[in-house]
């Protein structure tokens, strides 16, 4: 396969990700901060454990961390929707709108 002539070396770019989480029984909560270097992103979730289910941490850990992961992705592909949209480029074939909700 052949390069286009004006082809660029590739750039590594390297973002930032802080997961916290926070335990108070029955409830874990997981808080995400996304450092892109030009936008800070943050998205939060919720895990709630029955009461009649044992106690096991580490189960609410990965639901709200899962959870604030599914969001911060969401957030991702609707900032980079509106920025598609903002630089007036062609729309795709792709709707990017069904994977978020009005109200995230």
């Amino acid at each position: 396969m052949t390069r286009p002539v004006t082809s660029r070396p590739p750039t590594v770019k390297e973002w930032r990700l802080n997961l916290y989480l926070s335990e108070h029984d029955p409830d874990t909560t997981a808080r995400i901060v996304l450092d892109t270097g030009d936008n800070v992103l943050e998205s939060h979730a919720e895990a709630r454990r029955n009461p009649y289910d044992p106690d096991v941490p580490e189960i609410g850990d990965e639901l709200a961390a899962g959870r604030a992961l599914v969001a911060m992705g969401r957030r991702l592909l609707r900032a980079a929707d509106g920025d598609i949209k903002a630089v007036g480029a062609a729309d795709t074939e792709e709707d990017l709108s069904p994977l978020w909700l009005d109200r995230e």
